[in-house]
């Protein structure tokens, strides 16, 4: 087909997205979500990593207007391979300016694998950490990390109260931050690790097992306790601007779980 006859059938289908709306009600994030899509993270020990995102994209609406264009946010996606603030910021212009839009909105949602190695072998293991960065742009950009870690703790009061032994369980730090220079996920995974009764490890052999668990029951900590000395940390970091954390024990006694939270602004 040429392009005369390509420019004839553009003008011929008509733009319903762009239609007048009578109704007047303005629409935030109105978009797309639960695209899969690949790409390149900086990893701290090997430069670069690829992970496939879980992605949402979207803009604010105005009341006036119908629809917007969903095939422009997979456009304005194709540029975006290397994951870092710049490029991220670009994406969100580049939809304000396809889309003709005042803010922008986008949520990655993915795995990133850090090593770690056994205490006492010191054998290494790869461990996976459910991660969310969303970034947004109206007249300003701003951008968050979430980074779920899990981690061990042991129960004070059980350990107190017992002739022997302490009920212990899996639980997980969600640490959510704001920051005005960059962070690495491994540092936020570290400071999970440091305000747990012990961390969790992908690979242990049986010196290492006995390690970690005596390491727990010499080193108890309640949900509050763990969330409160992740928030000291967090909190003594100048590049991070805001924080919220959360710690969730799987109760391996009870029938249910256990959590707390911590958000900056407490002092």
């Amino acid at each position: 087909m040429t392009t005369d006859r390509l420019e004839e059938r553009k003008r011929m289908l008509k733009d319903v997205q762009s239609e007048q709306d009578s109704r007047n009600i303005p629409l935030k994030h109105v978009g797309i979500t639960d695209l899969r899509w690949p790409l390149v993270l900086r990893d701290r020990k090997k430069g670069e990593q690829h992970t496939v995102a879980t992605v949402s994209l979207a803009v604010d609406l105005p009341k006036d207007l119908r629809g917007t264009h969903m095939s422009r946010f997979v456009q304005c996606l194709q540029k975006l391979r290397v994951v870092n603030l710049s490029a991220l910021e670009e994406v969100l212009d580049d939809l304000k300016e396809s889309l003709v839009a005042d803010r922008a909105y986008m949520k990655l949602t993915f795995p990133y694998f850090i090593e770690k190695e056994a205490p006492v072998s010191g054998l290494p293991s790869v461990m996976d950490l459910n991660c969310v960065y969303t970034v947004e742009k109206g007249e300003r950009f701003s951008h968050k990390v979430e980074v779920q870690v899990p981690i061990q703790t042991l129960c004070p009061c059980s350990k107190e109260i017992s002739a022997y032994g302490a009920h212990n369980q899996r639980a997980t730090a969600s640490l959510e931050i704001e920051s005005g220079e960059f962070v690495w996920i491994e540092e936020l995974a570290e400071i999970a690790d440091a305000g747990a009764s012990a961390p969790v490890y992908g690979l242990l052999k049986r010196p290492d097992e006995k390690a970690v668990t005596e390491q727990a029951y010499d080193n108890p900590r309640f949900v509050e306790d763990a969330v409160r000395e992740i928030a000291l940390r967090l909190e003594a970091d100048p590049r991070i601007t805001w924080y919220r954390a959360t710690v969730k024990s799987y109760e391996s006694i009870h029938n249910h779980n256990a959590f707390a939270c911590v958000e900056k602004g407490w002092k």
